[in-house]
């Protein structure tokens, strides 16, 4: 009898609830379901959820380790507002962090990395009309970037970064550079990571949290509560 091999099956993911509820919350923070300020009632949330309060509860509490939300005595958990501070703390560490990605990047398989980034890059082009959408595909490019680092650590650290990130979205879609100049940023980055350069990478990674912090807190555009 002959032996199958079932090396291309991967064991099934299996998540409890309360992770399952995690990620459906903070999708509801970085699209502003729930804007920067908001009391999240237990109640109305286990019922639309569907769910009892107890996962809800540990959920919550996860955002709270996260930073995402934030607890007040007898009053109950609400979402986090950043500063002008918080966001450039937020941009310093997304550079630190998708810098290390990109050398990891650049010393794996350059070509596979490449691949998936100019992918990602042709969701923000096909997106380029919807600042929602584009936005969406923006985030999108950078979790892959650091993804595609295969760093587990670097990933999970990103990802609650991007979701600061996206706090400030209104704010971010009014100070969005244009789409075609946005997506040039992105272009660049992809031939840095084509071509292994390890310097032009850095630059352009620099350049581009930089000129996203000084749109988010441009004396001029309109900062709510939450800038990021």
């Amino acid at each position: 009898m002959s032996t199958v091999d079932l090396s291309e099956l991967e064991p099934v993911e299996r998540r409890s609830t309360a992770a399952i509820v995690a990620d459906r919350l903070r999708t509801a923070i970085m699209r502003g379901t729930f804007p920067p300020g908001t009391q999240l009632g237990e109640v109305e949330l286990a019922a639309r959820l569907g769910v009892s309060r107890g996962p809800l509860r540990e959920a919550m509490q996860r955002l709270v380790a996260e930073g995402l939300l934030r607890s007040e005595r007898h009053r109950g958990l609400f979402v986090r507002e950043l500063g002008a501070e918080d966001v450039r703390d937020v941009y310093t560490a997304r550079t630190a962090i998708e810098r290390a990605a990109g050398l990891l990047l650049l010393a794996g398989d350059r070509a596979a990395a490449a691949e998936r980034l100019t992918a990602a890059l042709s969701r923000m082009e096909a997106a380029a009309a919807d600042p929602v959408a584009l936005a969406d595909a923006d985030h999108a490019f950078h979790a892959e970037f650091v993804a595609a680092s295969g760093s587990p650590r670097l990933r999970r650290m990103a990802e609650t970064l991007l979701v600061e990130t996206r706090m400030c979205l209104a704010a971010l879609q009014e100070t969005l550079p244009p789409a075609a100049a946005l997506i040039a940023e992105h272009r660049e980055l992809c031939d840095a990571v084509r071509d292994g350069d390890a310097e032009r990478m850095a630059a352009v990674l620099e350049a581009h949290m930089a000129d996203a912090v000084a749109r988010i807190l441009a004396p001029d555009a309109p900062v709510p509560a939450v800038p990021a």
